[in-house]
């Protein structure tokens, strides 16, 4: 239990890391490329885990790691750019939520675990206090936002199930680190075609993009490539959505933005669900269940009267 729960608090690392990278990009990084954003996120973060662990990939990891490089990293970041533009930050949350219960599904699918109610009736719950918690955040739907938001939501929790799945004695820092390599050096012909030359930036914006490359990023995704190597698709699913409420909590506490009742109440349901996919919370219902069937089987031998003479 003890070890399993270390697994989850490394885990919850990587939602918080990604949900302070929305006040950092916010107020100190470039709004104007967030392509190249992506590539000096990315490739100084693959580079460094590289340079703490250097091997080359070897065998199937060349194309793995391409594979893997493109779903979780070069394409990811470049739909959510178009997500960005076109939809407000509400519907896109919502559909990204959706994640763990899709990273579930395909987990049963490709990596053979089994598809428990419990966390999915967490993930529905998660699903829920999510849209509470961004309430208000209104704005236009337009289709083709919909459209690549869905479409990152489902590459990404392949790639992760992918790299769940493919899981062997590779090391962690290696494997984190030629994915985001190679989806960095991906997203390079996108951002010059869209974006033209690299920003300028100054010694505030330089500070800005190394801590999103050495925390949000290479420490983060160490943090949930482990997680995925320990646990439960369900159970770092649902520890995803820290992501949007780290997000709303850093605007209350730095930005001064207020907590309506809808937010409190989307917090406490963000929290239930992510309890309901814990693996001691599963396993504390499984035996409560067992143990009520126990006493149920033993009802009728309580009740059923004495037979013979009297």
């Amino acid at each position: 239990m003890e070890t399993k729960l270390r697994w989850v608090l490394i885990t919850a690392i990587a939602p918080i890391a990604w949900g302070s990278t929305y006040f950092v990009t916010r107020e100190h990084l470039p709004a104007d490329a967030p392509l190249w954003g992506a590539v000096l996120r990315a490739l100084p973060a693959g580079l460094l885990l590289l340079a703490l662990r250097p091997r080359r990939p070897r065998g199937p990891w060349w194309w793995r790691s391409a594979v893997l490089g493109t779903l979780n990293v070069g394409v990811f970041f470049a739909l959510i750019y178009v997500v960005a533009q076109l939809l407000p930050t509400s519907l896109a949350s919502t559909v990204m939520a959706t994640s763990p219960a899709v990273m579930m599904v395909l987990a049963w699918l490709l990596a053979g675990e089994r598809l428990r109610l419990v966390p999915l009736v967490g993930a529905g719950i998660g699903l829920v206090g999510v849209v509470l918690l961004l309430a208000g955040d209104a704005g236009a739907v337009d289709p083709l936002g919909v459209l690549a938001s869905v479409a990152a939501m489902l590459l990404s929790s392949l790639g992760y199930i992918l790299a769940k799945r493919w899981k062997d004695d590779t090391g962690l820092l290696s494997l984190t680190s030629w994915q985001l390599i190679a989806g960095g050096l991906l997203l390079i012909p996108a951002a010059v075609l869209v974006e033209g030359a690299p920003p300028a930036v100054g010694l505030a914006e330089s500070v800005a993009f190394g801590y999103v490359a050495l925390v949000a990023t290479a420490i983060a995704f160490v943090a949930w490539f482990a997680g995925l190597a320990h646990l439960p698709a369900g159970t770092v699913g649902l520890a995803g959505l820290l992501n949007p409420v780290t997000g709303v909590l850093l605007g209350t506490l730095i930005a001064g933005e207020r907590l309506g009742t809808a937010q409190i109440t989307g917090l406490a349901l963000v929290a239930l669900g992510i309890a309901l996919g814990q693996p001691v919370v599963g396993r504390l219902l499984r035996r409560a269940r067992a143990s009520t069937r126990r006493r149920g089987a033993a009802m009728p031998e309580i009740l059923t009267p004495a037979t013979g003479d009297c």
